[in-house]
C-alpha cells in the first residue's frame, strides 16, 4: 500500500509540513504517538511524531526537518508522490488529562510535537502556558497555532532576532520562582531536555519528556531505542515516547544517540552529491 502526499508546505529553510492519505493511521492516532516511515524498499525507518490527524478525511501530518539522508530525501518528494511504508499511530498516547496548570516547552522541530499536546491539554480543560524557542525568527514554527491553545506564549530565540534572547530554560526559571504549576511537558534537543529537568526537580514539579530515540523495528524487538528510567531499561517505541524526565538516565541516553552520527554523515554526504539539483525541484513542491 502506497500512502499518497496530498499536501506539502515548506515551513521555513529546513522544516516541512506533509499531509498524508492514511486512513487506518488518522483512524486511531492520538496525541503523543508517531508512525514510522519508510520512502521505499530500500529506505531506512524513521519515527515522526504525528502533529495532527483527521478521521474524517482519513489524513495525517507530519512536520520534520531536514536532518539526515532519509528527511532529505523526504523534502525532495513533491505533492501526488507516495511513499512505501507509513506504519502507526506507535508508542503510548499522552493521558495526563486534567493536571491544571500545565508548562510545555518546545526547542527546535520539537515545537511541532508541543502542538498536538497543547491542543489535547487546552480540551482537557488545563491552564497551559508555553514557552518554545529556536536559534533565530526564521527557524520559528507555529507560533499563531500555539497561540490558539495557550493561555499565554513565551517565544524565546538564541541570537535575539524575535521575542526574547535567550535559551527557553531562563524564562522557565524565571516563572517557576514566582509561581506554582502542577506539571511540566517539554519536547526538543536532548541537552535542552536535560537542562529543563534539572530546573524542575529542584521545585518538584512533575516532568514528562517525549524522547526522540534511534529506532529500526519500533515495536520492541530490536532494542535500539532502549533508555534508563528509573534504573530499569525501557524501550521508547513501546514503553514510550513519553517518560518521567527526572527518571531519565540523561548521560546514558545521549550518548547512545551519537552511535550512528558518523554512518549518517557518510550517507548524506554521498545523498547530496548525487542530488545537487534537488533543491531546485522542491521549491514550489
Amino acid at each position: 500500500m502506497l500512502y499518497k502526499i496530498l499536501e506539502k508546505t515548506k515551513l521555513n529553510s529546513v522544516m516541512w509540513k506533509i499531509v498524508f492519505d492514511a486512513p487506518l493511521v488518522a483512524k486511531c492516532a492520538r496525541p503523543g504517538q508517531f508512525a514510522v516511515l519508510r520512502i521505499d524498499e530500500k529506505g531506512e525507518r524513521i519515527p515522526l511524531t504525528i502533529n495532527d490527524s483527521d478521521p474524517s478525511k482519513g489524513t495525517i501530518t507530519i512536520i520534520f526537518q531536514e536532518v539526515g539522508t532519509t528527511t532529505k530525501r523526504l523534502g525532495c518528494l513533491k505533492k501526488g508522490d507516495s511513499v512505501s511504508d507509513l506504519l502507526g499511530p506507535l508508542g503510548k498516547a499522552t493521558d495526563f488529562g486534567k493536571a491544571g496548570k500545565i508548562i510545555l516547552v518546545g526547542g527546535g522541530v520539537g515545537i511541532a510535537e508541543i502542538l498536538p499536546i497543547a491542543k489535547y491539554a487546552k480540551n482537557n480543560g488545563n491552564y497551559v502556558l508555553t514557552i518554545i524557542g529556536s536559534r533565530t525568527k526564521e527557524l520559528l514554527i507555529l507560533e499563531d497555532e500555539l497561540k490558539r491553545y495557550s493561555d499565554e506564549l513565551i517565544i524565546t530565540t538564541n541570537d535575539g532576532s524575535y521575542g526574547r534572547k535567550a535559551l527557553v530554560i531562563e524564562p522557565l526559571k524565571s516563572i517557576l520562582a514566582k509561581d506554582r504549576f502542577d506539571l511540566c511537558y517539554s519536547v526538543g534537543p536532548d541537552i535542552m531536555m536535560k537542562a529543563l529537568c534539572e530546573v524542575t526537580k529542584i521545585c518538584g514539579l512533575k516532568t514528562i519528556v517525549s524522547l526522540d530515540a534511534n529506532m529500526v523495528d519500533a515495536t520492541g524487538m530490536c532494542a535500539t531505542c532502549r533508555v534508563t528510567v528509573g534504573g530499569k531499561t525501557r524501550f521508547t517505541c513501546v514503553d514510550g515516547p513519553e517518560f518521567d524526565g527526572h527518571l531519565v538516565d540523561w548521560d546514558g541516553f545521549m550518548m547512545r544517540q551519537k552511535r550512528f552520527v558518523n554512518e549518517e554523515k557518510s550517507s548524506l554526504k554521498l545523498f547530496e552529491a548525487q542530488h545537487k539539483d534537488c533543491r531546485y525541484k522542491v521549491q514550489d513542491a
